[in-house]
């Protein structure tokens, strides 16, 4: 029985044409026997960019049962970095659809493919381990130099609020608002003060 199939294109300038990628995978297509149910074109759009509007109407489409196979040239078409293509991949398995990558001989309807996704996936997450490594390097070499982490306290008319509260009895919500700062901000200052009793 024939497979239904979407294609997913793009190139990386409007100056660049996405046409002899998609004559190369209709003509594989037809190899195949598979018909070709959409076309998906991200014309002009960096293949680093996650939030690509073709992309993303295909990963919607992946969860109604259009397609069972998508099929692209090459794996870089569909995403630049081994962790951003197996989130994608792993979004297509759990919807039951398939991959191909035509010039790549990866192809999960295939033994042989499931097999190359499976590397794929020892590869994803040995990336994610060596960037949360570095990063806490990073952060540990910072705090060695004296570098001071997270956000910057937000300074606001600690003597304003005081007043609001004690004297006008307004609330952390009320008081945040009309100072233009954070309500957790407002909280955790005011909350280290103790009311002034009224006269």
């Amino acid at each position: 029985m024939s497979k239904k199939v979407a294609l997913y294109l793009r190139v990386s300038s409007n100056q660049q044409t996405v046409e002899n990628q998609r004559l190369e995978l209709v003509k594989y297509c037809q190899r195949q026997d598979w018909s070709i149910v959409k076309v998906y074109n991200d014309t002009g759009i960096s293949g680093s960019k996650a939030d690509r509007p073709a992309l993303n109407e295909m990963l919607q489409d992946i969860s109604k049962g259009k397609f069972q196979v998508v099929v692209v040239w090459k794996i870089d078409r569909l995403a630049r970095s081994t962790v951003d293509l197996l989130n994608i991949l792993m979004s297509l398995k759990n919807n039951g659809v398939d991959f191909c990558s035509t010039t790549q001989a990866i192809d999960t309807t295939t033994s042989y493919g499931k097999m190359v996704l499976t590397f794929l996936g020892a590869i994803a997450e040995f990336e994610r381990d060596t960037i949360i490594e570095r990063v806490h390097c990073g952060l540990a070499r910072a705090r060695m130099n004296g570098v001071k982490l997270g956000r910057p306290r937000v300074a606001f008319d600690v003597n304003g609020a005081l007043r609001m509260r004690d004297q006008e009895g307004l609330g952390y919500k009320q008081i945040a608002k009309a100072l233009g700062v954070p309500r957790t901000t407002v909280f955790r200052t005011l909350g280290a003060i103790p009311k002034t009793p009224k006269a």
